[in-house]
């Protein structure tokens, strides 16, 4: 497997629902590659959701990744609560359909062409490749402002 790559993602949104927008930072060696996209009517979890999938979904072959996230969500559900969904049939442990399983899903399937550790970092703390997510992520929700 190839060596380390680190993500940073994070996700945005103007109202919850709102206009929502994800970013990804992803560093292999020196080489940086940032992405960033929206969606019209979203909420931020999803984008949160979003931005993990993007930045997975960038990596060409398996990697060993280094995930950061400041989504307590995205790392829990990922790490912590998706085994029982599935053992559930995506359903809670109060049987409720989980939110969002479409893109737990997406996140699942572009998870397991990896080797991931999940990282958790404090939001809005000066990471400099978090900062730079959560303006890339905004830029998203301010790009489908424009058009």
């Amino acid at each position: 497997m190839p060596g380390n790559v680190t993500l940073y993602t994070d996700g945005a949104c103007k109202g919850n629902p709102g206009r929502g927008g994800w970013g990804v930072v992803l560093r292999y060696g020196d080489a940086v590659k940032t992405l960033h996209g929206g969606e019209a009517n979203t909420t931020n979890n999803r984008m949160e959701l979003m931005a993990a999938i993007q930045g997975l979904k960038a990596l060409k072959r398996a990697c060993e990744v280094d995930l950061y996230t400041d989504s307590q969500y995205v790392r829990k559900g990922i790490t912590e609560w998706m085994k029982g969904w599935k053992r559930n049939g995506w359903k809670t442990s109060a049987k409720k359909p989980v939110k969002n399983e479409d893109l737990w899903r997406a996140l699942d399937d572009e998870a397991a062409r990896h080797t991931i550790k999940w990282h958790w970092v404090k939001g809005h703390a000066g990471i400099p490749d978090n900062e730079l997510a959560d303006a890339l992520a905004n830029r998203g929700v301010d790009e489908l402002t424009e058009a």
